[in-house]
């Protein structure tokens, strides 16, 4: 028999056990409640599988991250690659002046504009001010930054070169460097690599950033890629850049000097120019002009838009520091113009940029002129928008985002107070546009016998024997009317001033050395209300300097007067412009002189019947010869299969546009394909360097049959 404190401490366990038991059966109820109270949560898809560049999936840009891709070159097996070449060749050379390089780095970089064949987002960021820059430098804080080529073809096309971006940084970066700079072969090989990567996708050089601290026994091997790449990018593109940012020394201390002087003056020596970094004092731009002797404008003083440092504060006072650099002598580097879409400027992302861009020209000025070649066309097109239109009727209205779509981008300049002008002037995307999805809207009030005129473009072409042929389209409001005022200059001083109007104009053509009237246009198939109008000028030569819009009233009807109130409202809309030799005719090849084809076909079912389709689709011409061609509309039609009167038939769909391509490939990517469609062709319209497109009915397509019809 027990003692009675252990017979005590027994009743004590037995005790403790009940009330444990107890607790967790009111923990069992409580997790019920819990369970019964809150829905479960619903299983979560698995993540997407890692990033394979070798599998098809929509274009897109991407930067290659370690020196072991470099090297391997697997950069070349990516699906994505073909897609990323340029299409834009660079006819432009660097001038002997001091010039202006924008950096552009936004959140990483490979945002909207990874989207090789556009995207969704019409309201992304753009650049449309490219007539006051000579380089455009693609930055992102990845080892090899590769340009997106929406941004290379559009720099082209207005005559600014382009630039990747290496960067090594933080302790990455110091283990990269080791690799690089091992022996003087692997320096030379790596700057090869970086070499044929500018070459097989069209830009024009290399910003070298080492921004990590290095022995000073890696000098010599760093020195070595530096001059190799220099060398290999001049014998591989004739005209190419290789840009030194101010961080290492000579001494291989992380240490930015703000100026040129002897601790990155050898740097400089061996390469194309220097980007100093942006904390410099008012004196640095001078100082730095008179080490670099006649290579000043060579030296490229940075200012960061954000204002982190840098003189003047940046932000809306950069034009501060542009003026200090112009007076130095030195070329100037813009690092992050992107501020005021990234902060929110107000009112709008349009007016802050063309406020801000319209202090830089006021400082800098206007370094690019077009036209300079002929044919030379432009639908104002900033490369988004809400609809897509072509030959003047709309083929889409959802947004879109394409920077390779962009046209030549008229000069509009900046007016702070609007109401300064009788005539508002701006690039709308909005209303009714002829091509694409922008066009210059006038809009305002104009008395009956004036008129107005706003600065389009700043020329320098040449005309010679043969006459050149103007084309215009113009839509507009009441009794509204849009002309051209065409300024010509020659070698013996002389200057001529021509307006082109759709009527005779007597109550200011005096104001023009002459008046040509042109003749309308017939072109079947536009959408109401769109007026082309041509008219042919010979002024062997001359040079076109400045091209002009000019808004006037037309002349009333014969016994019908104008309305007792002036001034009268005013509305015109100028959908494109397109100069061209008269004897220039725009020709395409036949739908036979075509090879299409597809690769990775892959069809998925959704529901019902219903399909999607993903295929790969590239063409060229029959004989092989280079196509001359800029870009390429893509459309699908469904064809769906239906019984008339006891027989077989198809009912053709009207063609769905799906994109634009600027290469010769198209990757279309899970395109809805209903249940009773029995097939698809796809249709590639040919569209020509002066605007002109194939008709549809005679474009190249391809047809493929639905799976499992």
């Amino acid at each position: 028999m027990p003692s009675l404190p252990l017979k005590f401490d027994c009743l004590r366990r037995r005790n403790i056990v009940k009330h444990l038991k107890l607790v967790r059966n009111k923990l069992q109820n409580l997790l019920c409640f819990v369970k019964m109270s809150v829905s479960e949560p619903e299983l979560q898809p698995p993540p997407p599988p890692p990033f394979d560049p070798t599998l098809p999936s929509l274009p897109i840009s991407y930067p290659i991250k370690t020196l072991k891709d470099l090297e391997s070159r697997s950069y070349f097996n990516s699906f994505h690659y073909p897609f990323n070449k340029a299409s834009v060749p660079l006819k432009s050379v660097l001038p002997n002046r001091r010039r202006l390089l924008v950096c552009h780095d936004m959140a990483g970089g490979y945002l909207d504009d990874k989207w090789v064949q556009g995207g969704t987002n019409s309201e992304a960021y753009g650049i449309w001010h490219w007539y006051l820059m000579d380089v455009f430098v693609y930055f992102s804080h990845t080892l090899v930054t590769l340009p997106p080529p929406c941004w290379t073809n559009t720099a082209h096309r207005h005559g600014v070169k382009v630039l990747g971006t290496f960067i090594t940084e933080w302790d990455e970066g110091r283990v990269a460097c080791n690799e690089l700079l091992s022996t003087k072969e692997s320096a030379h090989m790596y700057a090869e690599r970086l070499a044929e990567l500018a070459v097989a996708l069209g830009f024009d050089g290399w910003l070298i950033n080492m921004e990590v601290k290095l022995d000073p026994g890696q000098i010599p091997n760093l020195k070595e890629f530096v001059d190799h790449l220099t060398q290999t990018m001049h014998s591989s593109v004739p005209g190419s850049l290789v840009i030194w940012y101010d961080s290492v020394t000579i001494h291989g201390d992380l240490d930015w000097q703000d100026q040129l002087n002897d601790k990155n003056k050898p740097f400089f020596d061996i390469c194309d120019g220097i980007f100093v970094n942006y904390t410099w004092k008012e004196n640095y731009p001078r100082d730095s002009a008179a080490v670099a002797g006649d290579r000043n404008f060579d030296v490229y003083m940075g200012i960061d838009v954000f204002g982190r440092n840098t003189y003047g504060g940046g932000q809306w006072n950069t034009n501060d520091a542009l003026d200090v650099i112009k007076k130095g002598e030195t070329s100037a580097a813009i690092f992050a113009p992107a501020w005021n879409y990234e902060t929110h400027q107000l009112p709008n992302f349009q007016t802050s940029q063309n406020r801000w861009w319209g202090l830089v020209e006021k400082s800098w000025g206007i370094v690019q002129n077009y036209p300079k070649d002929l044919p030379f066309y432009t639908n104002f097109d900033q490369g988004r928008g809400y609809h897509f239109s072509v030959d003047g009727a709309e083929i889409s209205k959802d947004p879109w985002y394409n920077l390779s779509c962009q046209g030549f981008q008229p000069l509009l300049e900046f007016v702070d107070n609007s109401t300064l002008d009788s005539i508002q002037t701006l690039v709308d995307f909005n209303k009714a546009s002829y091509s694409g999805g922008g066009n210059v809207t006038f809009k305002g009030t104009l008395e009956e016998n004036a008129f107005f005129t706003r600065r389009l473009f700043h020329g320098e072409l040449l005309l010679g024997d043969l006459p050149v042929n103007f084309t215009y389209s113009v839509k507009s409001e009441g009794d509204s009317q849009l002309g051209l005022s065409l300024q010509f200059s020659s070698t013996m001083n002389k200057s001529m001033s021509i307006l082109l109007a759709s009527q005779e104009i007597y109550q200011f053509s005096s104001k023009f050395s002459q008046v040509i009237t042109t003749r309308p246009h017939e072109k079947p198939g536009n959408s109401p209300g769109w007026v082309i109008q041509e008219a042919s000028i010979a002024m062997n030569g001359y040079t076109l300097t400045e091209i002009y819009a000019v808004c006037y009233r037309s002349k009333p009807e014969f016994n019908k007067p104008r309305p007792a109130h002036n001034p009268v409202k005013y509305f015109a809309v100028l959908g494109h412009i397109t100069i061209k030799n008269s004897e220039k005719k725009s020709g395409f090849p036949p739908s036979s002189s075509w090879i299409v084809e597809a690769q990775f076909i892959k069809w998925a079912s959704v529901s019902q019947g219903s399909k999607t389709l993903s295929v790969k689709l590239i063409w060229k011409l029959k004989d092989g010869t280079d196509t001359v061609f800029p870009n390429y509309n893509i459309y699908a039609k469904k064809l769906a299969k239906q019984v008339v009167s006891d027989q077989d038939g198809s009912q053709e769909d009207v063609p769905k546009y799906l994109g634009t391509a600027h290469v010769e490939a198209f990757y279309v990517s899970d395109l809805s394909v209903p249940c009773e469609t029995s097939s698809l062709k796809i249709i590639v319209q040919v569209c020509a360097a002066d605007g002109t497109c194939q008709k549809l009915d005679d474009s190249p397509t391809f047809s493929i049959d639905v799976e499992g019809q």
